[in-house]
């Protein structure tokens, strides 16, 4: 039987360095919320691939429906001859996309692809090129969504140039003493000092920031964003990779501010584990790009449109929005109560279940973020049976991606672990 630390001597030989990888812990098998690695230890699973399993690790319906698909076929190339469950998964989402006008969707294979595409539909709408994106935005690791994203290290560094004609508002983050209102400022600087408005295809935002550290856009903000873009015609982009399929309590994190994006862009838990990403928007907005000039060899694969359907039943059969609010009020009360017995937990935040905690030192009478205890953190939860995930520009941040499916023992279970490491580390080196 293979090891833990045999794999990864393999890796090291085989695997380019730049394919980091947060756990030395190799995965054999996994149920919903519990995964076990290849020398049999169970771990309770707070990353959830990031952000991908808010149905769970194999869900029963998802596994279901891929099987039968795979007895039908599993490719053909939907530019070739294309098929029935990319027509009804489009059709689903289009259905579901918040606004009245009519909608049409794509479908691609990654999260970056959907941001790709995105730009390019935004592009040959309103022939305009630049674009404006946020601080700590995270977009993809692709040239264009690396020129996206808002942070240098690790995903920008040494890969540059980036594309041009790409600019950066700082995001909303009263905590660090980014008001909506600078943020709104920096924007209209933008337009004074770099870019005019009419030469903007298109503003991209994640409601809720992923990797950034799951800070909430303010609904005021978002509010106003739609407000800016309908009076330039600037095109609103939602980047709902992270936050959307059910993780904040609605299909669309985007819902819940009450503003309708003109495009959005889904990946991660839309198929449950199985690769596929969207970009659903208006119609007129989609259909602007001419017959080719949109998909790829694997984009919308009969597997990912079999499984995102099945995902959609079961957020209909099994409440899975409502549980995403209840699991999500849940984390927030016992971090709370755990922030008020540690002065360690700064901040706790989240939207439905997408929650986080921000983790802080003391700095010569002054609050500084601390990712060394964050980097502690993660390790000895690891050791302990939790799966953990960072995340922040200070990378300060522990952000949770429990699948939704996750029942509230085995959640509690895993936010003991958490207290019980931050009480560990507190009293001194491991």
């Amino acid at each position: 039987m293979a090891t833990n630390s045999d794999l990864l001597s393999r890796r090291n030989q085989a695997v380019a360095r730049g394919v980091a990888s947060m756990h030395p812990r190799f995965a054999e098998n996994a149920e919903n919320a519990e995964v076990w690695d290849v020398e049999g230890k169970r771990y309770i699973d707070f990353a959830g691939g990031i952000g991908v399993l808010n149905t769970g690790h194999r869900h029963p319906k998802v596994m279901a429906a891929v099987r039968a698909q795979m007895e039908r076929f599993t490719h053909t190339c939907f530019q070739v001859m294309p098929y029935e469950p990319y027509i009804a998964l489009a059709e689903r989402l289009n259905s579901l996309a918040p606004g009245a006008q009519p909608k049409k969707s794509l479908f691609l294979t990654s999260g970056a692809e959907a941001v790709e595409n995105a730009v390019k539909i935004a592009r040959a709408h309103t022939g305009r090129s630049a674009l404006i994106a946020f601080h700590g935005g995270y977009h993809g690791r692709t040239m264009m969504t690396l020129g996206l994203t808002g942070k240098v290290q690790p995903y920008k560094a040494a890969f540059g140039p980036l594309p041009g004609e790409i600019f950066h508002a700082p995001f909303p983050i009263p905590l660090h003493g980014i008001t909506a209102e600078r943020s709104l400022t920096a924007l209209h600087d933008i337009f004074r000092c770099d870019v005019d408005p009419s030469r903007v295809a298109a503003i991209i935002i994640e409601p809720v920031q992923g990797e950034g550290g799951f800070y909430v856009a303010p609904f005021d903000f978002l509010r106003e964003l739609r407000a800016i873009c309908d009076a330039h015609g600037i095109l609103l982009i939602a980047d709902e990779v992270q936050a959307g399929a059910g993780r904040t309590g609605k299909v669309f994190a985007i819902e819940h501010s009450g503003v309708v994006p003109d495009l959005i862009t889904l990946a991660k838990s839309i198929a449950g584990g199985f690769p596929i990403s969207a970009v659903v928007g208006r119609a007129d907005v989609m259909d602007s790009v001419a017959p080719g000039g949109l998909g790829g060899t694997y984009a919308g694969s009969p597997l990912g449109c079999a499984a995102a359907l099945a995902v959609l039943d079961v957020f209909e059969e099994e409440g899975i929005l409502e549980r995403s609010v209840s699991l999500g009020e849940h984390m927030m009360k016992r971090l709370t109560e755990m922030a008020g017995r540690t002065s360690a937990i700064g901040d706790v935040r989240g939207l439905g279940s997408m929650v986080a905690m921000e983790l802080f030192r003391n700095e010569n009478g002054e609050r500084a973020p601390d990712p060394e205890l964050t980097k502690n953190l993660v390790g000895l939860a690891a050791e302990r049976g939790l799966i953990l995930l960072s995340c922040g520009m200070y990378r300060n941040s522990i952000r949770i991606l429990v699948p939704i499916t996750a029942s509230d023992e085995l959640v509690d279970e895993g936010l003991d672990i958490i207290e019980g490491c931050l009480a560990t580390l507190a009293s001194g080196p491991c």
